[in-house]
């Protein structure tokens, strides 16, 4: 067991998840219950158009530590993780993402990262020499590319922004909360950008992944990647011109 001292909250997003909603929470409550006493599942339904939320409140029946969060338009997956963080009680907070291929056993390092080396952010980096999953060579450049971008712009050493697992303070991530503008697949981007600028101690931990989608299943298209190029420029105005995310004195 990994001793807190205090109450960790799991926000998982989900988005036309019917199929697999009800048997991720399930999988998650057994898992983090293993090592973690007090903790919380803040799972938010973004706008699904399918059974996503009749499967949550399914779930929620069954085990009280699941808290829905619903709203009726899709809003993004960065609305969803904010809105799951604004609503969550615990001091310690963690993402997953709803397919799991990230397992919830993987908290438990983080955690206790977090703790023996007093980091304020933990997070999942693909590109860590532990890591364990196959990665096209292809987006392994393009994403050291943007590692580099990310940190000539905005000083921000952190290899990978994208994996879904990820775990912060409370008291680092709730003061940005209403800060964090970007919906799409910018916002791990923006979040990391606004707790480091407040003196955030942010740590990387590898991850196994494990794929359950379909074999050519990709979530990110090149659509996306252009929004997230432009996102970033966004937010380098805001952080440069707008001192947006910095503490006020």
């Amino acid at each position: 067991m990994v001793d807190l001292g205090a109450k960790l909250s799991v926000v998982m997003p989900a988005y036309n998840e019917e199929k697999l909603i009800y048997e991720s929470l399930m999988k998650t409550i057994s898992i983090v219950s293993s090592f973690v006493e007090d903790f919380e599942i803040v799972v938010v339904n973004d706008g699904s158009k399918d059974n996503t939320l009749k499967e949550i409140k399914r779930a929620a029946k069954e085990d009280s530590r699941i808290r829905p969060v619903s709203y009726g338009k899709n809003r993004g997956k960065g609305n969803a993780i904010m809105a799951g963080v604004m609503q969550s009680d615990g001091e310690y907070i963690a993402f997953l993402d709803a397919d799991l291929e990230l397992n919830p056993m993987q908290l438990e390092g983080y955690l206790e990262k977090m703790l023996r080396d007093n980091k304020d952010v933990v997070i999942g980096c693909k590109f860590h020499k532990d890591s364990k999953l196959k990665y096209p060579f292809k987006r392994k450049v393009i994403s050291m590319g943007y590692y580099l971008m990310l940190l000539v712009l905005f000083h921000l050493n952190v290899k990978d922004t994208q994996t879904g697992i990820k775990v912060f303070k409370a008291s680092a991530i709730k003061p940005v909360g209403h800060l964090i503008r970007t919906a799409g697949f910018a916002y791990d981007i923006e979040l990391l950008v606004a707790v480091h600028r407040r003196g955030a101690k942010i740590a990387q931990m590898p991850v196994e992944v494990v794929f359950v989608r379909e074999k050519n299943a990709n979530r990110i298209g090149l659509k996306d990647a252009w929004h997230v190029f432009l996102d970033t420029w966004k937010i380098f105005y805001r952080v440069y011109f707008l001192h947006y995310y910095d503490e006020k004195r």
